[in-house]
């Protein structure tokens, strides 16, 4: 009895689903992270749900995870103690970054500090030409003497970036060997490793947010394996990659940058495939937890990438305003907009909710752990969308006069409002936060989000979509079985999949095509090596190129596909067409009489897409009657109501598929619950997904 387990930790819930692949049958299940020690609820989580699923734990053969461990550190600067060594006069190259303000009219503006302060930021004498030539020979016994000075003063990890390396990493190894000989206890990243193209402030960056998450990823990563074989589960440990293909616990290790949003990353790959399942060409991933928000635009059954994001924003909608990754990613918005979020008056006297969450400790009002302050949480509880007696299945009972007292005292009283009016505005303030972001996400990629249902999942999307769909007018809402663990089932979603870069400038009408057919077999060859040692067949594996393009004379590139044969003059038509699409469909023009350059070269080895023929449950006799599925009442708010409304709660186990019912409607399932409201209509299709349609 083979199985697969995917494990998804999040700021306030760790999710998990198990897939028994004899019989396609799915289990989920959600507890509450361990903040101070995420493997101890992993541990607790699998062990709960192999014992609920009755699947033993030999039987697993693979465990996918993902992990916002590392976005976490970078965000609340709790890494490693970390250095850099650069360049001769390089060494401020992290703190001028692109000489640019994110907001110019903001005289008072407060851009993150860089990861390494400037006192641990040490030059060494060397010097690369452009060309990768040597000008200068690194000076061994100054930077023998530099790595002992910082290794005195307690440095953990060290980041190398070096001009030019990404040419050339002669001297970057030479000063990685040096450090293992004179500090051999100091984790290190070379940039030509980490990010081996062109532009040194996001090398610089990368590499530094790589090394200072390094050494607390590592002993994350072998505490779980530890505890896993401690359980006897013999399955390999799978990690999330941010770019939605899936690596092996030593790459992981090496490149945890490549992590930073391995969590959000597996939510859009759930809506991914949810799109190529129901023939959907549009969808919008909307992913709300108990931390935050994330929304995806997802077109013909993929979710888009991109190769630059930023953590740390100072500003959340600025871009500029945070430390600069250059890893591939799905690209998506993520704002501090959870069950978790706290709600206060400013001095102001307005309403805000965020980007700080409870998290799961001490957690909301309600949770009666502790916190005193309320959430969104709290007022979905107050406003009836939330049963305090069946939150989480009826495992944790939720405490409606703890957040009735934390609404009433920091909200209510200062807005002059009942406890009421005060629930729903933090309710409203929310929706309207998750609905500006996903705005601006589509109007940034030239994407109408009125064209695209919304694919609502995770503990607190399903409470929100409803508003959330009505701000942006979308035509109408998916919500799939098992909604509140769908990121975790996502994870089991995607392939094994490694990427590559080479920086190779290339004017195209006299392109060095020995060169670039170099570039391209050696990073295939390094991709299929490392896909043939984890046991995938050379026959299954897949390959695409891309190169990073523009015309002579501009500053920022577009990507196009490269053909996937040996490259010559003859190709020069095919490509150049390629780039002129990508190019029009941004910009809808093309310049005339200008020659095309190539600057970085792509590939991305993967291997095939895992097989999931999921079983939710037997689908029920679909001449029921949909009241069979009917729990009871509550009384629940709805401003289209103009007030409390008696709201039929539905059981969303008892559901069948072909069933309608009309809102306003609350359908309950273990891990989440959606909320229809008025003038709403659903019914169940053939995967047991929520279709709702929503009044414009």
């Amino acid at each position: 009895m083979p199985a697969r387990l995917g494990v998804d930790i999040g700021g306030t819930f760790t999710d998990l689903v198990v897939i028994d692949e004899a019989t396609g049958t799915t289990r989920v299940g959600k507890v509450l992270t361990t903040s101070k020690d995420p493997a101890h609820g992993v541990e607790q989580g699998i062990a709960s749900l192999l014992d609920d699923a009755r699947i033993p734990a030999g039987a697993v053969r693979a465990v996918v995870h993902g992990t916002t461990l590392a976005t976490n550190a970078l965000i609340e600067r709790k890494g490693a103690r970390t250095a850099l060594l650069t360049t001769e006069g390089f060494r401020d190259a992290l703190e001028i970054g692109h000489e640019g303000r994110y907001d110019m009219y903001d005289l008072f503006i407060d851009p993150p500090a860089p990861l390494v302060p400037r006192r641990l930021r040490r030059e060494v004498r060397e010097r690369l030409l452009a060309d990768g030539s040597v000008l200068r020979a690194l000076d061994e016994d100054g930077a023998r003497r530099v790595i002992a000075e910082l290794a005195a003063e307690g440095v953990e990890a060290l980041a190398i970036c070096l001009l030019h390396a990404y040419v050339n990493p002669l001297h970057e190894r030479r000063l990685a060997a040096l450090v293992r000989e004179v500090a051999p206890q100091m984790a290190v990243a070379c940039a030509w490793e980490v990010v081996p193209e062109i532009r040194e402030y996001e090398r610089a960056s990368t590499t530094t947010a790589n090394v200072y998450v390094a050494p607390l990823m590592a002993r994350y990563l072998e505490d779980l394996e530890r505890r896993l074989a401690e359980h006897e589960i013999p399955g390999q440990l799978y990690i999330m990659q941010s770019s939605g293909g899936i690596a092996l616990p030593p790459l992981a290790r090496r490149l945890p940058v490549r992590l930073v949003e391995s969590g959000p990353a597996a939510g859009a790959l759930a809506a991914a495939q949810a799109a190529r399942e129901r023939g959907e060409p549009k969808l919008l991933s909307f992913d709300m937890g108990g931390t935050t928000a994330k929304a995806c635009v997802i077109d013909d059954g993929a979710p888009l990438v991109g190769r630059e994001f930023e953590v740390a924003r100072a500003d959340r909608f600025k871009k500029g305003s945070g430390l600069p990754i250059r890893v591939p990613v799905i690209e998506m918005i993520e704002i501090g907009a959870g069950g978790g979020s706290i709600a206060r008056v400013d001095r102001m006297g307005l309403l805000k909710v965020g980007p700080d969450s409870a998290g799961a400790d001490p957690g909301p009002a309600c949770y009666n752990l502790g916190s005193r302050l309320p959430t969104v949480t709290d007022a979905d509880l107050l406003l009836g969308y939330l049963d305090a007696e069946f939150f989480l299945g009826g495992r944790m009972r939720l405490d409606r006069d703890a957040a009735r007292r934390a609404i009433n005292e920091h909200v209510a009283r200062s807005l002059g409002l009942d406890v009421t009016q005060a629930a729903w505005g933090v309710h409203r303030v929310v929706n309207e936060n998750m609905a500006a972001a996903a705005r601006i996400h589509g109007i940034e990629r030239g994407k109408d989000l009125r064209a695209y249902p919304l694919f609502a999942f995770g503990g607190a999307g399903p409470v929100h979509c409803w508003q959330v769909a009505r701000v942006l007018r979308v035509p109408r809402i998916l919500l799939p079985f098992g909604a509140g663990a769908m990121s975790a089932y996502g994870l089991l979603a995607a392939p094994l999949a490694f990427d590559f870069v080479r920086t190779g400038r290339q004017r195209l009408d006299g392109a060095d095509w020995a060169e670039i057919n170099r570039l391209f077999a050696e990073m295939e060859d390094e991709g299929q090596a490392l896909l043939a040692r984890a046991g995938v067949a050379a026959g299954e594996v897949r390959v695409s190129r891309v190169a990073e393009m523009r015309y002579v004379g501009q500053g920022h590139e577009v990507e196009a596909a490269v053909p996937l044969r040996a490259l010559s003059a003859e190709s020069l038509p095919e490509i150049t067409a390629s780039f002129e699409a990508a190019y029009r469909a941004l910009y809808h023009r093309l310049p005339q009489g200008v020659a095309i350059e190539a600057l970085n070269w792509r590939v991305q080895v993967s291997g095939p897409e895992p097989r999931i023929a999921a079983t939710r449950r037997a689908a029920a006799d679909r001449a029921s009657a949909v009241s069979v599925a009917i729990k009871g009442t509550r009384t629940a708010y709805f401003a289209e109501s103009d007030g409390f409304v008696e709201t039929p709660v539905y059981d969303r186990y008892a559901l069948a598929a072909g069933m309608t019912l009309a809102g306003p409607a609350i359908v309950e399932e273990r891990e989440s619950t959606a909320v229809i409201g008025p003038g709403g209509r659903a019914r169940v299709d053939d995967g047991l997904a929520l279709v709702v349609e929503v009044p414009r």
